[in-house]
């Protein structure tokens, strides 16, 4: 009896063993197959990003690449409209930008597979703009590497504008990535000033014996003019912001000039601003010049010298009388 009940004992143990080998066994190939997936897409985005620092997706590769897990990396994707007939000049300023960032950081030493950047074009993804209810472009969103999108995964573009180095403290701040930006280099406003330099000192050299310009106060005013007007319209809001020119609504093609919000401007507006302030300037010189010139206080007292003499002549006529 004793001896039944030991086998009975061994083969439950035996079983027991069994059932959780079996229990094991899809578990470790599942997570097994897991890891193969990641890593299967994690070498084709570092391939794609070796070849160009900006990847193109359409709605497969997007849906298969950024949406779907398993994924340990983030993805950066800006939605846009590239193609001629968009006639989106926002999106081509916003993505000379987003080129500028993604080669900081692809050819940066922090350089990693924690972070990628994509572009989803309308022409290429319009399911992928229906999918996420979007209307409107450009747009750049975080997809994290674990969960779903937040609010804050949304860069607010139209308050912040789409420089590179905005750009690069929002993903700081959602990633931890620090990117440092390096932009191309650009000689254009050397040589504009070089330009302005030698035309002012040949002006100079030209007018040597007579420099009475210099203390025209016309002139001077003129320039203090341009530069009030400069400052107050928000030129150097546009500067550091850097703001789209005016913004085109992709679904009925209409576009704005002036930002629906207090917080925020397009070039466009600070134009005609700037334009407003120099129209009510110039009323206001013309109205003080009309009213003290010298031409116009003659003319005001002939004709006040005349009346008299009129009103004189007819009183002696009629004492003549």
């Amino acid at each position: 009896m004793a001896y039944v009940w030991a086998k009975t004992i061994v083969n439950m143990r035996f079983l027991s063993v069994f059932f959780l080998f079996l229990l094991c066994l899809p578990i470790g190939g599942g997570q097994k197959k897991k890891e193969n997936l990641l890593s299967e897409k994690v070498d084709q985005m570092m391939e794609w990003s070796s070849r160009r620092s900006v990847i193109r997706m359409n709605g497969d590769k997007f849906r298969r690449y950024v949406k779907a897990p398993p994924r340990n990396y983030s993805v950066i994707v800006m939605f846009t409209a590239l193609q001629p007939q968009r006639q989106c000049s926002v999106c081509r300023q916003a993505n000379e930008e987003y080129q500028v960032l993604a080669n900081s950081w692809r050819y940066s030493s922090a350089f990693s597979n924690k972070l990628f950047f994509t572009v989803v074009d309308y022409d290429e993804g319009a399911d992928v703009f229906q999918q996420l209810n979007m209307n409107s472009a450009p747009t750049f969103m975080h997809f994290p590497a674990k969960g779903k999108p937040k609010r804050a995964d949304s860069f607010d573009l139209q308050r912040i504008g789409f420089a590179s180095e905005q750009l690069a403290k929002w993903i700081a701040d959602r990633t931890d990535v620090q990117i440092r930006v390096f932009r191309p280099p650009n000689y254009s406003g050397t040589i504009a000033l070089a330009l302005l330099v030698s035309l002012v000192g040949g002006l100079l050299y030209l007018r040597r014996n007579n420099l009475e310009f210099i203390y025209n106060k016309t002139g001077w005013a003129m320039a203090a003019l341009c530069v009030v007007f400069a400052m107050t319209s928000g030129q150097m809001w546009n500067h550091i912001r850097g703001p789209p020119y005016a913004h085109k609504n992709p679904q009925n093609g209409q576009v704005s000039y002036i930002h629906g919000s207090s917080q925020a401007q397009f070039v466009a507006e600070s134009h005609i601003i700037l334009l407003l302030n120099a129209a009510i300037t110039m009323g206001m010189v013309l109205l003080n010049e009309a009213a003290t010139s010298k031409g116009d206080v003659g003319k005001r007292r002939t004709s006040l010298l005349n009346r008299r003499h009129t009103r004189r002549r007819r009183r002696e006529d009629g004492e003549n009388t």
